[in-house]
């Protein structure tokens, strides 16, 4: 059960990444809906004025990706039987 858990963490992780690379790209969710690539995307432009507006959208999606790994580590570790230690 434990691989299972830590592959579909990976999975998750890795669909919002690259949900946020096609909305970068201009081909996820239209202007009027918010979502990180697509701010990125919009930011691109402005980049060299005002670097902030890329670097909160790329923050959050780093963060949301490494805080699912974490959380389907941290599931592993407390579900692996063979991790737990008989005192």
């Amino acid at each position: 059960m434990a691989p299972l858990i830590v592959q579909a963490t990976m999975i998750f992780s890795s669909a919002i990444l690259e949900a946020g690379a096609i909305g970068f790209l201009g081909f996820g969710v239209q202007p009027p809906d918010a979502e990180w690539g697509a701010m990125l995307g919009t930011a691109r432009q402005y980049i060299q004025s005002n670097v902030w507006l890329a670097i909160w959208p790329g923050v959050a999606i780093f963060l949301a990706a490494l805080s699912i790994n974490l959380t389907g580590d941290g599931l592993r570790d407390a579900l692996d039987p063979k991790l737990k230690q008989v005192t």
